[in-house]
């Protein structure tokens, strides 16, 4: 008979009870899936809002360079406050959308929820799942690909570089205009959405087709969200190039 520690037991009572225990420092978002075994010097970070996830990973990777791109004018200031506030390291804002074309753009800003507005229009699904977001005006916004971006920097970008987006269905759009710069990303994040929140949005399957075709593999999600029956509604998920060999401790 296989000898039951007392680990599986507290685990089995916790579950009992409808939670579920995992060791803090084996957490996706302490690991962020293994991401942290990689020496990162670059970070884009395409729908960057007030800079809530440029925060998080300047603490993971300290001596990073971070590019940030919001289109929201009111969004940016706040971010642009943020990175100039910022020593030790270098955090560029740039006040734009990305896309796979050069112009201007009509986006729909989400009054009371600025993390939901998209170059894309909501669903039904969408306003019924998060009432929030239905106060929306639509402003004009200028757009570039992130290749143009990349190669108007001025600077050279360091590798390894780590790519993250999070522009709420566009991502098959920044991807086409940014294939040289994800081709040379070791990892990249992206927000995919389950359900039907936008018109047109990015499928997962197209999602995992493109990336792969860059030569990533899909690693895992750091996080979902659930409806109230327990589907899932999005989730932020990891893909990456292997590394030759893990800097990390083994387990």
């Amino acid at each position: 008979m296989a000898r039951v520690t007392i680990k599986q037991v507290v685990k089995r009572a916790f579950q009992m009870c409808g939670l579920d225990v995992m060791r803090l420092s084996k957490s996706p978002r302490q690991t962020l899936l293994g991401l942290r075994c990689y020496p990162i010097r670059s970070v884009i970070d395409v729908g960057a809002n007030v800079g809530q996830f440029a925060r998080y990973v300047h603490t993971v990777f300290p001596q990073a360079r971070i590019y940030c791109f919001e289109p929201l004018p009111a969004a940016f200031r706040e971010l642009a406050a943020w990175a100039g506030g910022q020593t030790g390291t270098v955090v560029r804002t740039f006040n734009v959308a990305l896309g796979d074309s050069k112009g201007t753009a009509s986006m729909f800003h989400h009054t009371d929820f600025t993390p939901s507005s998209s170059l894309l229009p909501t669903t039904g699904r969408n306003t019924e799942l998060y009432p929030f977001t239905e106060r929306q005006e639509q402003i004009s916004v200028l757009q570039t690909t992130l290749d143009d971006a990349i190669a108007t920097l001025g600077e050279p970008l360091i590798d390894d570089v780590l790519v993250k987006l999070d522009v709420q269905g566009y991502e098959d759009r920044v991807i086409k205009g940014g294939w040289a710069t994800l081709a040379r990303a070791r990892a990249c994040i992206a927000e995919v959405n389950i359900e039907a929140l936008y018109e047109g949005q990015t499928s997962f399957s197209d999602l995992l087709l493109a990336l792969a075709k860059l030569g990533f593999r899909y690693s895992g999600n750091l996080d979902q969200e659930y409806g109230d029956d327990g589907r899932v509604i999005f989730f932020d998920t990891v893909f990456t190039r292997p590394l030759a060999r893990s800097r990390c401790p083994s387990e």
